[in-house]
């Protein structure tokens, strides 16, 4: 644990005592004696009332102005909070340097014994479904920096056994099902890619920034559709919106009216990833256009039943 992150413990650790002993922060932080002195002149920078009381049986107060003042909380806000935290640990890692069980410590520290009673027994009854990868994307946090900053990015990119190399200025950090994506520009290509992020296997900020966040994100699909793309328009029964609800794409959207039509574009080379995407929808399709795309649905139900009568 950083200093800095040991010291916000300790606030909290100790805002709640009158008394405490050097032995108590040497034991619950595994630290020296000389590291816990320190540690304790830094509180009192801080600000923190600490006192010394000298003697036999010497200790170390706190005056009762406590430096943090109470956070009130709802039971409608608590619950709220709980779930925003539980949408955290559906994702093996994050953007930002924090344990989800620390995230939780801190927050039941602000709730009163009620509170944090009524919080437990709701964790008997409600459930948050998730979809954890344990797939680990370690540069989260220095994407989401190469785009804070506007600046792009050398990446190395591990797919299909092989690695590669790109110049890319990242605009766009998303999250799906536990997996995490990022979405930028390749430099020299002037291409749109989505890169999965647990599949980059080095990153260095370079300097070089071409475009504003502003102008990648209003451009993000204009940049994407290639010259060669091909609309597509694929008719479903209306009880079948809420598949695409559950996942779709930017470059899809759905019209409802007398029929209910999912329309959008593909780029040449992503039939297959469109005909596995429409295979989902099984016999809620009424109707599929182009009909090189509805040949590509057969062609990949044709080879899934094959698979099924080998087996």
């Amino acid at each position: 644990m950083k200093k800095s992150e040991r010291l916000n413990d300790m606030i909290r650790y100790l805002n709640g005592r009158e008394f405490f002993n050097l032995s108590d922060l040497m034991d619950k932080y595994n630290i020296s004696k000389s590291t816990a002195l320190r540690d304790i002149s830094s509180l009192e920078e801080l600000g923190m009332p600490i006192f010394a009381e000298h003697g036999r049986h010497g200790r170390y107060g706190i005056l009762k102005n406590r430096l943090l003042s109470p956070i009130i909380f709802t039971m409608d806000e608590v619950y709220a909070l709980y779930f925003a935290m539980l949408t955290l640990e559906a994702y093996q890692s994050t953007p930002f340097h924090l344990s989800v069980n620390q995230l939780n410590e801190k927050f039941e520290n602000c709730l009163s014994k009620e509170q944090i009673k009524q919080i437990h027994n709701m964790k008997k009854v409600l459930q948050f479904e998730m979809y954890p990868h344990h797939h680990v994307s370690r540069f989260l946090d220095k994407i989401l920096k190469s785009i804070l900053n506007e600046s792009s990015c050398k990446i190395q990119y591990a797919k299909n056994n092989q690695e590669k190399s790109y110049q890319v200025q990242f605009f766009k950090i998303s999250a799906k099902f536990g997996q995490w994506y990022a979405a930028g520009i390749e430099l020299k290509t002037n291409q749109h890619r989505v890169f999965r992020c647990d599949r980059i296997t080095f990153i260095e900020e370079d300097i070089e920034s071409r475009f504003s966040i502003d102008e990648l994100v209003s451009r993000s699909l204009e940049i994407y559709r290639s010259e060669n793309s091909i609309d597509f328009e694929v008719e479903i029964l209306e009880q079948a919106k809420d598949i695409f609800y559950k996942e779709h794409y930017p470059t899809m959207k759905i019209e409802s009216g007398d029929k209910t039509v999912i329309k959008g574009f593909y780029n040449p080379g992503e039939e297959e990833f469109l005909a596995d995407y429409f295979m989902r929808y099984g016999h809620d399709v009424m109707s599929v256009k182009p009909e090189s795309l509805k040949q590509m649905i057969q062609d990949r139900v044709g080879n899934l039943l094959n698979h099924y009568q080998k087996i």
